[in-house]
């Protein structure tokens, strides 16, 4: 490799790398095989590190990197925010460079599931007051008042732990937007519950107040004795308080969600209710296990779980469970276009965005109709043995021969 960068020139060595780059941004996605009749996962990542722009990464002066050395990396692309907008596919997308700060930049595709392209130029976020060390995590909902707002985590350190160079601090910071070029920050959210992070804006007004999903925590990681996904409401955006939470979806002993979980994108409005896409966290003896999961709440009460399936929605299978921090999945955004279709982006092991795709129907059908969880190996055993018996009648009274 050493030889053939001295052989060639400096502006064939960009024209190999903005080569290498098409040829990743054309590639063309296609459905993996084996559906589980419920969503399809597509065989290749969405966005990975590799999608960043070579001006984002490289000195093309070769006066100043004679070398053509990569200045600036990028390390990962994942946990993004998404919106239909104008008839293209956007995500707001978490990257991280080399040096683990993380930014939000906007990747556009035309048909969801491949092309995707990151615009010229990331989100210029602006600060509040007290400087935020990390921003990540942005959720977008387009709400009924006008505004595209990005709800995110902006971690600070916690001055109460001055010598502890780990020691974080987590809330939610809250943006907005009419045209996602310019931003408008605002102050951050104020609540009494201790940290939060993956707050998520309902898209419609509540008796004429916004509505919030929240995760209240005791500390940066763990969420403490309490948790699960919250609701509480706010009279403004513009200085957001929640002055009292109630618990939408509590933990639970030896479930998908027993350490901790949280809402994943603004949930999607239906005639029969409003679907969630959460992720649930378990303990294991390799560490922690993200997975996603589906629930329902009350069309008119949208703090109210009205059907829960019993266990994990999507969960990392083979290369999605390595990476920067293995056997994870996470989702903060999804898609609902014209034609009723899902585009569900989710993100594996803080490193590289797929999309899984699927129908309201097909989902709605899930949710009502997939037994909850029944707490107990003898519950399981019962739940499963009714659906043997009646597939079992079924079959006999097939001519399989």
């Amino acid at each position: 490799m050493a030889t053939t960068m001295l052989n060639t020139t400096f502006q064939e060595q960009i024209k190999e790398l903005l080569t290498k780059y098409e040829q990743l941004i054309n590639r063309k996605n296609e459905p993996a095989p084996d559906g589980n009749g419920v969503y399809r996962r597509w065989k290749y990542p969405v966005l990975t590190a590799a999608h960043a722009p070579v001006f984002w990464r490289f000195d093309l002066n070769e006066k100043t990197n004679p070398y053509l050395m990569e200045r600036q990396g990028v390390n990962a692309a994942f946990n993004a925010g998404a919106i239909y907008w104008q008839g293209k596919y956007l995500m707001v997308v978490r990257v991280e460079g080399d040096d683990r700060k993380s930014f939000f930049a906007i990747a556009e595709s035309p048909n969801g599931v491949d092309q995707f392209r990151f615009w010229d130029y990331p989100i210029t976020m602006p600060e509040t007051e007290v400087p935020d060390t990390n921003v990540y995590d942005m959720r977008l909902t387009a709400h009924e008042d006008g505004w595209i707002y990005g709800l995110f985590c902006t971690e600070r350190k916690d001055q109460t732990r001055p010598n502890d160079t780990s020691a974080a601090e987590a809330q939610c910071g809250i943006a907005r937007t009419k045209d996602l070029k310019t931003w408008e920050r605002l102050p951050d959210l104020i609540t009494y519950s201790g940290q939060q992070r993956n707050v998520v804006l309902h898209p419609e007004f509540i008796d004429g107040k916004y509505g919030l999903y929240t995760r209240p925590q005791d500390g940066f990681i763990s969420v403490g004795s309490g948790g699960g996904i919250g609701w509480g409401l706010t009279e403004s955006m513009e200085d957001a308080e929640v002055k009292s939470e109630v618990i939408v979806d509590t933990k639970i002993y030896h479930t998908i969600k027993e350490v901790k979980n949280g809402q994943g994108p603004p949930p999607i409005k239906t005639k029969q209710g409003w679907l969630h896409l959460a992720h649930g966290v378990r303990n294991t003896a390799a560490g922690l296990r993200y997975v996603l999961y589906l629930f329902m709440t009350d069309p008119e009460k949208p703090w109210q779980i009205t059907h829960a399936p019993a266990g994990h929605f999507i969960s990392p299978k083979g290369e999605e469970r390595v990476g920067d921090v293995s056997n994870v999945t996470f989702s903060n955004g999804w898609i609902v276009n014209e034609k009723q279709e899902v585009f569900i982006y989710y993100a594996s092991s803080d490193t590289r965005m797929h999309v899984a795709t699927t129908t309201v129907d097909q989902l709605l059908d899930y949710v009502v109709n997939t037994p909850p969880d029944g707490l107990r190996s003898a519950a399981s055993v019962e739940q499963r043995k009714q659906l043997i018996d009646k597939n079992l009648q079924i079959l006999n009274q097939l001519d399989l021969s």
